[in-house]
């Protein structure tokens, strides 16, 4: 199980280093059903390990100036600021309810990359809108921290329409994002504040350094390779893929999270299981027409070409 864990870390780091987010939304299932952490050991290793992984990632970016570090740093600070907050909640929090909530965000996710977008450019501003870049910062990194999720996808949108960037630009600059808020949430989950100190490690978020590493060394690896393939692949095909994975794995914890009390209340009767069919139809129909919609928004995954890449 250790060796399919690392190798599949590799492919983790491969969707930092493309996407300029996903680690978070694939690292914390890999380490809750294939290697048996806690709910909330899960969230706080995947936190460090998709922060660690976005530095990796971060670097070639960095060499082909494609970092817009003036952004990437106020939106970083204001979110790593909710980020510790988000953190500190969710240790508090039962693990059913992280996971559950985690599978949403895992669902939101692969919906906006689903979707696509119609053609969006970064928006051109007369000067930064900083309070709206802090406050978008705050928010999303008040999501990362409580489950661990949600940083790349709504990061690279958000630096594309508030601080004017190209894509290429802001899923750079994403990275440098997404490390921080990283970090900052790591903490807000590994310690606590009172208990007769003023502060000490949570025993609830105490992690297996061990596994925690070799699954950040496959990462990195990972987004080493997938951060110089940006724009060989196609961006479509890449997405649509990443996307349908997602979508699958959200399912699939979302169940492990209530299935048992749906199939129970749908023995209980006729009336109870066709209560259930009608339900499931109706999310799934709910969930296809969003999909189909198309999108006014970048969505996590969408490039320009290589040649169109601007320095900055």
């Amino acid at each position: 199980m250790i060796v399919l864990a690392a190798f599949l870390s590799v492919f983790i780091g491969g969707a930092v280093g493309l996407l300029g987010g996903g680690g978070s939304i694939l690292t914390t299932p890999l380490l809750v059903y294939v290697l048996d952490f806690t709910p909330k050991e899960a969230i706080t290793a995947s936190l460090f390990i998709v922060g660690v992984t976005s530095l990796f990632g971060l670097i070639n970016h960095a060499r082909g100036g494609r970092v817009q570090w003036r952004t990437g740093l106020i939106f970083g600070g204001a979110g790593m600021t909710g980020a510790f907050i988000g953190g500190q909640v969710g240790s508090h929090l039962p693990g059913a309810l992280l996971l559950g909530a985690f599978s949403v965000m895992m669902g939101v996710t692969a919906v906006a990359m689903l979707r696509g977008r119609r053609t969006v450019e970064g928006s051109h501003h007369k000067g930064l809108p900083v309070f709206r870049i802090i406050l978008d910062g705050l928010v999303v990194g008040l999501v990362t921290g409580l489950v661990g999720a949600g940083g790349g996808f709504l990061v690279v949108p958000a630096l594309a329409l508030l601080g004017g960037l190209p894509m290429p630009i802001a899923v750079a600059t994403s990275l440098l994002v997404v490390a921080m808020k990283s970090f900052a949430g790591f903490a807000g989950y590994a310690l606590q504040f009172g208990d007769g100190s003023f502060v000490s490690l949570n025993p609830e978020t105490e992690i297996n350094w061990g596994l925690t590493l070799i699954i950040t060394a496959g990462a990195i690896i990972g987004a080493l390779i997938g951060s110089r393939m940006v724009g060989k692949i196609h961006p479509d095909k890449l997405r649509k893929g990443f996307g349908w994975f997602v979508l699958v794995m959200a399912v699939f914890i979302l169940s492990q999270q209530i299935g048992g009390a749906v199939i129970e209340f749908a023995e209980s009767g006729t009336l109870q299981l066709l209560e259930v069919i009608l339900g499931v139809g109706i999310v799934v129909a709910f969930f296809t027409w969003v999909i189909r919609r198309p999108a006014k928004t970048p969505a996590i995954a969408d490039y320009d070409e290589p040649e169109a890449i601007t320095k900055k």
